[in-house]
């Protein structure tokens, strides 16, 4: 390990091909001449060469990214986090800025995995990034001071919005924005089969679903207006909309939802023991 920062290290290594690192990767390289910056590392060389075909990004091993890179963005599955860590250290100093995407895992772990002194900052992202509407949510570690925490952001505000939070927010905003694309799948996919039980052809019930949801979360970004404003704005005496929001009630909907959160955030919890 260096002791000292090294000036010529520019550019962004993600470290991990999974699901949530080519999402990054994805949003980031549409940025003009992004891609030139970008590096990935990925133990499969099948999948190292997939994302390098399909993202036009160069791909090293961790050593040679530590080595030509500023910026290492983790974006491994907790559980292989503390052995990653591990084969990094050796390749980190001062001069690099560490970036933890891994759910669950404090900064404090990451920290005590690396050289003293180094940087960290925790996101929690969410798929999204995929086409530019990702929410990221970012924490300082320690070592991480304010001109770190608007590396990141920049970095992070290419693929969507950004928000800071305490770290003791993290758990909670995993289970609620980083995991929260799949509620919304999930309710789309609920929406999309009652359709089809009503009569209507698969792909005219999804398109139904998808735009009247990209309606409505547009109007509740752009409106201003409480949640419960809008829904009663759709919601006439005595209607359609009431008489299948009281079936929601009846079958306990908003409980469940909120329990699920609740058990999303528990395992966040767990994740970074």
């Amino acid at each position: 390990m260096s002791s000292a920062p090294t000036p010529q290290r520019s550019g962004l290594a993600v470290v991990g091909g999974g699901k949530i690192g080519e999402a990054l990767v994805s949003g980031l390289v549409r940025r003009p001449g992004a891609a030139e910056g970008i590096v990935v590392v990925e133990r499969s060389p099948e999948r190292a060469a997939e994302l390098v075909s399909r993202h036009g990004v160069r791909s090293l091993d961790l050593a040679g990214a530590a080595a030509a890179c500023r910026v290492l963005l983790i974006a491994v599955k907790p559980q292989d986090v503390d052995a990653l860590l591990a084969d990094l250290a050796p390749h980190v100093d001062t001069g690099h800025l560490v970036v933890s995407v891994a759910a669950g895992v404090p900064t404090a772990r990451v920290e005590a995995a690396l050289p003293a002194g180094v940087p960290v900052v925790r996101v929690m992202p969410n798929t999204p990034a995929l086409v530019d509407e990702g929410m990221s949510v970012l924490s300082a570690g320690a070592h991480a001071g304010a001109a770190d925490l608007d590396e990141a952001e920049a970095l992070l505000s290419a693929v969507g919005q950004v928000r800071r939070v305490p770290e003791r927010q993290q758990d909670a905003v995993t289970a609620l924005s980083g995991s929260g694309p799949a509620y919304f799948f999930y309710l789309v996919e609920a929406m999309v089969d009652a359709g089809i039980l009503l009569g209507l052809p698969r792909a005219l019930a999804a398109d139904l679903i998808v735009q009247t949801a990209l309606g409505a979360a547009t109007m509740l970004r752009d409106s201003g207006e409480h949640p419960v404003q809008l829904r009663e704005a759709v919601t006439s005496p005595g209607g359609t909309t009431i008489a299948a929001i009281r079936e929601l009630e009846r079958h306990g909907v908003r409980a469940a939802l909120i329990a699920a959160i609740e058990a999303a955030r528990d395992r966040s919890v767990e994740l970074g023991r």
